[in-house]
């Protein structure tokens, strides 16, 4: 067999694709395939061409035409699934069969049809090894990323406890009345190093707040009067290389996708003295025909003190939850004053809490099979159809008192049966053909926008189209446990606080 070109053509013989696998001019395809629709004979249906010099192998995908044109010596049967495997590659790659979505993905397209055909002869390569080729993932390339982004943090964190030293140093010199500590020599330039310490604290501080443009090339000063110890002389040095080497001190977000972004969360703008982190995380499992196996959902309040003069104090709790939540408090805390009062205090309230460190003071936990608890339902109904499955998938909130942020119902698709084709639906779509899922992707639900549905069509069976798996993330929790005031231990005044709700999702699945 010798395949001289692959193309995808429209019906009028108009090139959108074309691949030589020998050497031909372009004039020379362009007029091949120009004449290709003039020999088709509409009252015969075969799937090939011949003319005195070539054959065309060809198979219709809807308003256009997928071309093969080949030695007229060739096996014809290796032709056909040659062309069979040509056709199956096209919908990996492109939602519609449409001349515009063609276009845009031509590259990816070529490099697919060079997997197949190499020098004119037919690769024995399948569909799953050509998705792999083209992908041309690395796991070398991750370690080393992953390697590279880790030395970058710690080169951060140690430029940011240097600054901080520095500006410590300043300070207590400043309340003692001294003068400034100085590195840079004797006499006057004492008190230039100590001002030149003072520049590069205010300088690195200013470029760790979020979102702040990259700034040009770094001033003189900071860079010399990091070189204060030899550790922070190393760390300097490796940072100057990484951006010789053009490198960026940022990390990289690349490869992340929407629903792993929304489990990193930046803490609130107005964070006081006394914070508390209430999270819960919900594993759920629904059977497709209905009924829930199993539901169990883990909550717990963190405590966060950042001043000492706030470590006695106690935290007034309101629990309106009403689905039989178990509560077990820390081991110093007094139970009988949380029973009693809903208060939580140490048991020696002459202690006081743990400053500048995340303490868990009140977990809670919910394992159920009551369907009637599950927050978000969803229904997925493929029925199979004459040209494969039709399937409908609804959603409906349960919790009114919920709002849902970044939902993403995550159908599986059989592998090699290419796009999808949308019906009806409430909100956005994406097809990842890499990984075969149909990903339906909704920013909000709530009591406004409690349902909405998705219709598709593909070809498959109903047991293709699970398991659905569900993430989503809420400011709101599921159990409603609240603080609601934190008080100080001697005289009862109150104390300013402020709070960070998230309720996320470990495993949400529909089987």
């Amino acid at each position: 067999m010798v395949l001289l070109a692959a193309a995808v053509c429209t019906k009028a013989g108009k090139a959108i694709v074309s691949r030589q696998f020998v050497e031909m001019t372009r004039t020379r395809i362009e007029g091949l395939l120009a004449a290709f629709p003039k020999l088709m004979n509409t009252g015969k249906q075969h799937t090939f061409v011949e003319t005195e010099s070539v054959r065309y192998v060809y198979q219709p995908m809807e308003k256009l035409y997928m071309v093969l044109i080949t030695t007229k010596n060739s096996n014809i049967l290796e032709d056909l699934e040659t062309l069979r495997l040509f056709s199956r590659v096209i919908p990996e790659y492109c939602r519609a069969l449409e001349e515009n979505e063609i276009s845009e993905h031509c590259f990816d397209l070529i490099f697919a049809f060079d997997e197949i055909v190499a020098l004119g002869y037919r690769e024995n390569v399948n569909l799953a090894q050509i998705r792999t080729f083209t992908e041309m993932d690395s796991h070398e390339e991750k370690v080393f990323r992953a390697v590279r982004e880790t030395q970058e943090r710690e080169a951060k964190a140690e430029m940011r406890r240097k600054a901080k030293e520095l500006q410590q140093a300043r300070r207590d010199a400043e309340r003692q009345g001294k003068k400034a500590p100085g590195f840079g020599g004797f006499g006057s330039s004492a008190v230039s190093g100590g001002s030149t310490a003072a520049m590069i604290t205010e300088t690195i501080i200013e470029t760790d707040k979020p979102k702040v443009a990259p700034a040009p090339a770094r001033p003189s000063g900071p860079s010399k009067a990091l070189k204060l110890g030899a550790k922070g002389k190393e760390v300097d040095n490796f940072v100057d290389k990484l951006k010789s080497e053009g490198e960026t001190i940022v990390s990289s977000n690349t490869g992340k996708r929407t629903s792993d972004a929304t489990k990193v969360h930046a803490p609130p703008i107005n964070m006081e003295s006394v914070h508390m982190k209430i999270e819960e995380k919900i594993t759920l499992t629904c059977g497709r025909d209905g009924g829930l196996q199993n539901m169990e959902l883990h909550g717990m309040i963190m405590l966060r003190i950042s001043d000492d003069k706030f470590g006695r104090i106690r935290l007034h709790v309101e629990n309106e939850d009403k689905k039989g939540v178990q509560l077990q408090t820390h081991p110093n805390v007094d139970k009988k004053l949380f029973t009693a009062e809903s208060l939580i205090g140490l048991k020696n309230p002459e202690k006081s809490f743990p400053v500048n460190s995340d303490v868990g003071v009140l977990k809670w936990r919910l394992q159920t099979t009551e369907e009637s608890f599950i927050p978000l339902t969803i229904n997925c109904w493929p029925s199979e159809s004459g040209n494969g499955c039709d399937v409908n998938i609804e959603y409906e909130l349960q919790e009114d008192n919920l709002e849902l942020n970044d939902v993403v119902i995550t159908i599986p698709l059989p592998s090699g049966v290419g796009a999808p084709v949308i019906g009806e639906i409430d909100g956005e779509y994406r097809h990842d053909s890499r990984r075969n899922t149909l990903e339906w992707c909704l920013p909000v639900i709530d009591a406004k926008n409690k349902s909405g549905s998705l219709e598709f069509s593909i070809a498959g069976q109903p047991n293709d189209f699970f398991p659905v798996q569900v993430s989503f993330i809420s400011k709101k929790n599921y159990c409603n446990i609240q603080v609601t005031k934190v008080t100080q231990v001697d005289g009862n005044s109150p104390v300013r606080f402020s709070t960070e709700t998230t309720f996320l999702v470990d495993k949400y699945e529909i089987l």
